[in-house]
Parts: structure tokens; sequence; C-alpha cells
């Protein structure tokens, strides 16, 4: 699921590979070292697609989880946007918006990670193509599409200014889109047994008006509606009726009910990383499961 819609902008990542569960030792960088870093962003970019450089690219240069990048609405992207459309220029000519720390060393907070999601061994730093006019971006868009996972390695001073400016030993440093990492997610979930999760997450990243269903048993039974996650909580009566168990045979299967409540925590944990919440609808015996959580 991606947004088709013509007007939109083209949103990517940087992704750093870091290597030996390594940390980078800033997590944000100064105006100068990200604008520097940008404009090698910039040139790599329209290395591959040369109608990038008719664009404004607007980069924040500090580093996130993909979950964080990946969430409800894209909210990240979605605030680069609110600052290309703010910043002196417009209507100028391509610009080169880059945001960092401050000058006192201060991390704005649209710019600082979840520390409870670090210590991966990918990061991503999020950048926009905006401006320009709508067949551009378009044409950029779908471009960027079609080549960055084959073709996105960053150039080595690319990857080289990257790994000094954050202090991380960078493995690869490469560009994908935004559905780039979303797959790349999605593959990562079904290789983690959570592949029935994944139709929640993406509507909650690219369609998050809508309304999703997790609803395959023996899965946990989920709702996702208006930013938020209702999932259903049964007693062991409750879950027994629900799934099917013969009533006598609840006692028995307890150790499979307790499995279940792992399961349960799991997929709440997955979603929590993704910034969504998740509220839990008590269910009891000779209770409708599905009917309390769409009220």
């Amino acid at each position: 699921m991606s947004n088709s819609n013509p007007d939109m902008n083209a949103l990517g990542v940087v992704a750093l590979e870091l290597a030996g569960g390594e940390q980078p030792r800033q997590a944000a960088l100064d105006s100068g070292q990200a604008g520097e870093l940008a404009a090698l962003i910039g040139r790599d970019l329209a290395k591959l697609v040369p109608q990038v450089s008719e664009l404004d690219l607007v980069f924040a240069a500090a580093h996130f989880d993909p979950a964080e990048v990946l969430r409800t609405g894209l909210p990240i992207h979605r605030r680069l946007e609110e600052l290309q459309m703010r910043a002196p220029g417009r209507n100028q000519g391509p610009r080169l918006l880059a945001f960092g720390a401050d000058a006192n060393g201060e991390i704005p907070l649209p710019l600082q990670a979840d520390p409870s999601l670090a210590g991966g061994a990918l990061r991503v730093l999020p950048f926009v193509l905006a401006g320009g006019d709508t067949q551009t971006r378009q044409l950029v868009r779908d471009a960027l599409e079609d080549v960055l996972l084959a073709n996105g390695m960053a150039q080595p001073d690319t990857a080289l200014l990257a790994q000094n400016s954050f202090g991380a030993q960078i493995e690869h440093a490469r560009y994908f889109t935004v559905n780039d990492l979303a797959a790349m997610m999605a593959m990562q979930y079904d290789n983690q047994g959570l592949a029935e999760l994944w139709p929640l997450l993406e509507t909650a990243m690219f369609a998050p008006d809508e309304e999703q269903w997790l609803e395959a048993s023996p899965e946990p039974l989920l709702r996702y509606v208006g930013g938020e996650v209702r999932m259903a909580l049964f007693d062991p009566a409750g879950w027994c009726a629900h799934y099917g168990h013969e009533p006598n045979a609840c006692d028995r299967l307890q150790r499979i009910y307790d499995q279940y409540l792992m399961r349960q925590r799991q997929m709440a944990a997955v979603l929590e990383a993704h910034g969504i919440d998740v509220l839990y609808v008590h269910v009891h015996a000779g209770q409708d499961a599905r009917a309390l959580l769409a009220h």
C-alpha cells in the first residue's frame, strides 16, 4: 500500500547499517555538518535521477530506528514537509534544507529519537524531495521507486562523512524510499512470524484514516481505527469459547492460552514501537468480541 497521489512528495531515508553493534556517538549533527552531508546526499540522488536537482531536498540530520519513521501517517516526514513549507525562499529555485542540533547542541523535539528503540543495527535518516512542479515530483518519486532498491548505495565520500560526523562504524550506507523501507520491515516481520500484523501497520502508515482488522484464528483479535489498535483481552473461558475449544478441554489448554498471551504482548510491543497505542478490551465468555471491539 502506498500513496499514488501525484502531488505527493518523494519520501525516503538514508539507511546506515552499523558494524559490530556499535551505536553512533552523535544523535544529531550541527547545522554545518548537516548541510555538508545533505549536499552530498543531493548529489548522489541526482546522479541516479537527474530531476532531483530541480526539487528542494529537506533532510533530517538525526538517526532513528526504522519503526520510528514508519509510524501512523509518517509523522517525521510530515514534519519535514511542514518545515519545507515554512522555510524562506520558496519559489526561488531548489533549496537544500538540513535540520539538526541547534547552536547549543540541543536537538529539537521532531528530531529526538526514541531512546527505548536505540541499539538496532540499522538507523535511518529521513529526507523529503519537495517543491518544483507536480510532474517533476511524480517523475522523481516514480524513478526513485524504480532505482533505489537495486542501485541506491551511497557514494564512498557520503558514507565516510556520515561515519565521521555521527561517530559510528558504518558497514553500508544506502538510500531507500519509504516504500522500500516498509517492504524491508514487512519481510523482517514475516521472518519473525508476524506477517499477519503487517496489514494493520501498513494501514496506519499509509492510510491512517482507514480501518483494518486482524481476524485470523488462532491469532489475537485486533482492530485498527483512529490511530489506535483495540485488542481483545480474553479471560481463559472467553478465549476458549471464542476460538472454538471444547469447554471441558479448557483446563488442559492452559499452556496454549499462556502462549496466546505471550503472542499478544509481542504484537503490542511491535505496535507500540510504531507509535500505535494499544487499548485492551476485556472479553468474557458469552460476549461477542468483535462487537465489543467495533463499539
